[in-house]
């Protein structure tokens, strides 16, 4: 990324203002680079770099007090641990909890192919904490983009100011400090595309577009609603009906035909039902009710603020540009929904898609400004647009004791109670390799050396759980569910091994597959035998009357997709009930390819039994992977 020279025109088909050329906004006449240059990279470079520590240490302020949750860190940490060791994004997590089933991929939740340039990263450190040292550096690096269209625009104090209010934008601190999203991604490539258009090159331009829609199945609106911007500019009309049809159709592709392809559903994230029952409806009601439409824009009033927060990082002068109908899709698409409320408020990373749109349009609404001051010979155009810079990270730092990046100013954030200190010593208890149920808050401290399990209303039957008992976790309505879950765990036979400040430590009999899972040279055999039988004392077994055998069979193939174990043979065998309730009993053994001891001692094995609802299936099946 060059500075332009003087008098040649933007992607606007605009010259910069006569004071941003004459005092150092763009290269002098030749094209010789001005005097302080190499200066500018450095306090761009120092702006990027606090950014990124800022970020990071918000991300891990929260993961080191148990403040991450599995909901949606631990997801995206299996899908981009799947891509590391070179295969689909499996999130099992993801599949059970919302029952698509444990080898699930994530890209049959959202179309987020550019995750997996990431993958390398867990080459060298495989965990939760890779992706959010990752999120604090992509985040971060969108200042640069974003810098250089403003100095183009504006000038290169204005630059810097722009930069480091976009460092402090409670958007992007709020993204840094929920998990890890692919929303980490749109900030530096919509600030390229910007950029790019902005310097007037077609391809990159295109390559950028490119780029978006690998980030989410909705940033075809985000590209349609760029390409509908470009209409309005002569000589870029063509690539924008493009870029507007094409973006259009690419969301269509990703949420009709891609999700479903890879297991999802194309009505999942459908959050309308307040214009329709589908789109055809939604598109009936806004065409003959559009006050209806209007309405369901400002319902809950929270929209209203979110929208008045987000334009206020520019000081409202992005009404001022063209540039922000780029984000009008996206927005459209968040302030319209009757669902999924998290999605229209200030929390969680949702504004990140469009922080940088809104600056840019804010940059060009203020230069647009200059232009009309200039044609008057007004002599303060200059005065303007810095002044609104210093504004606008006024704005940014004037929002920060409201937002996450304050508890970073608390001393309690960094001190570890009695009550962390029990949940570390929780998670502690759980052995490496161990499939492992936890807690929503719980999971992230487990992810990068167990496989785990959402803890949650439905039994999984994992050899290993841990429970919180004092305190409502998602996905419980109440603590009183909580508890008994624990009780009935109880009652299967799982044994306590921690308990301490409200959090259980539970396994089972044997606790498998245990810290002897990664002792050998790759994954041990599972084999699953599920015998059926007409009389409960012919099974010589532990009897769980709460479980279901298909939760014994997912805790298996669980188990066996993870990695930790591979499954080699299912085996249903059945004998006729008689009339008499039918029963089951599942067995589950651990092989090792390589003798795991040096006794001759049959593997250990967990025989439990359920009651099943029907009658199972005759005959035997053996499945080989």
């Amino acid at each position: 990324m060059t500075a332009q020279r003087a008098g040649e025109r933007d992607g606007d088909g605009r010259r910069p203002p006569v004071w941003v050329r004459e005092r150092g906004g763009v290269t002098g006449a030749g094209g010789g680079v001005r005097v302080g240059e190499r200066r500018d990279r450095w306090v761009l470079a120092a702006i990027t770099a606090v950014a990124a520590l800022l970020y990071g240490a918000v991300s891990f302020v929260r993961f080191a007090g148990f403040r991450a949750g599995a909901y949606d860190l631990v997801i995206f940490d299996q899908a981009v641990r799947s891509y590391a060791r070179l295969g689909l994004p499996v999130a099992v997590i993801k599949g059970v909890h919302n029952d698509f089933g444990p080898g699930f991929t994530v890209l049959g939740d959202h179309w987020s192919p550019v995750l997996a340039v990431l993958a390398p990263l867990y080459w060298i450190h495989d965990g939760p904490a890779t992706l959010l040292v990752a999120q604090a550096v992509l985040l971060a690096s969108a200042a640069v983009p974003l810098w250089v269209f403003t100095r183009r625009a504006l000038g290169v104090r204005a630059a810097h100011l722009v930069a480091v209010a976009y460092a402090l934008s409670w958007p992007v601190v709020e993204t840094a400090a929920f998990d890890f999203h692919e929303a980490a991604f749109a900030p530096l490539l919509t600030g390229l595309l910007l950029e790019r258009w902005q310097a007037g090159r077609r391809v990159h331009v295109v390559l950028a577009a490119l780029a978006l829609l690998c980030v989410k199945e909705d940033m075809g609106l985000l590209v349609a609603g760029f390409g509908a911007m470009l209409l309005g500019r002569r000589g870029w009309r063509a690539l924008g009906a493009a870029l507007a049809a094409g973006g259009l159709a690419a969301t269509w592709l990703a949420s009709q035909v891609l999700i479903p392809l890879f297991g999802g559903r194309a009505d999942y994230y459908w959050a309308y039902g307040a214009l329709g029952a589908d789109a055809g409806a939604a598109a009936r009601t806004a065409l003959t009710d559009p006050l209806a439409v209007v309405a369901q824009l400002g319902s809950p009033p929270v929209k209203l603020l979110t929208l008045f927060l987000l334009l206020g990082v520019t000081l409202l002068a992005a009404l001022g540009s063209p540039i922000l109908l780029m984000a009008a899709p996206l927005l459209a698409e968040r302030m319209l929904a009757s669902s999924f409320p998290n999605w229209w408020v200030p929390e969680y990373h949702y504004n990140a898609f469009v922080v940088v749109v809104v600056l840019a349009a804010g940059v060009d609404g203020v230069r647009r400004l200059c232009d009309r001051l200039e044609a008057r010979r007004a002599p303060w155009g200059a005065r303007a647009a810095r002044a609104w810079a210093v504004g606008v990270v006024a704005f940014a730092v004037a929002s920060v004791p409201f937002f996450a990046l304050a508890d970073l100013a608390d001393p309690a954030s960094y001190r570890r109670d009695a009550r962390e200190s029990a949940v570390a010593a929780a998670v502690a208890a759980v052995p490496d390799g161990a499939l492992v149920e936890a807690a929503n808050n719980l999971a992230p401290a487990l992810s990068g050396r167990a496989t785990v399990l959402l803890w949650d209303r439905t039994p999984r039957r994992a050899p290993w759980v841990v429970a919180v008992v004092d305190r409502r976790t998602f996905p419980f309505p109440d603590v009183a569910e909580q508890r008994a879950r624990v009780r009935t765990l109880l009652q299967q036979g799982y044994r306590v091994r921690f308990a301490e400040a409200g959090y259980v430590v539970l396994s089972s009999a044997t606790g498998w597959p245990g810290r002897n899972a990664r002792a050998t040279r790759g994954p041990p055999y599972l084999d699953v035998e599920v015998v059926t039988c007409p009389s409960p004392w012919r099974m010589r077994s532990t009897v769980c009357p709460a479980a279901e055998v298909a939760a014994a069979v997912t805790a298996a193939m669980i188990t066996a997709s993870s990695g930790v174990a591979r499954l080699r043979t299912l085996r249903m065998l059945r004998t006729r009930a008689h009339g008499s309730p039918a029963r089951c009993m599942i067995r589950h053994s651990q092989y090792s390819p390589r003798p795991m001891h040096t006794s001759a001692t049959s593997p250990p094995t967990i025989a439990t039994t359920c009651t099943l609802s029907s009658p199972p299936m005759s005959g035997s099946t053996s499945v080989d992977r």
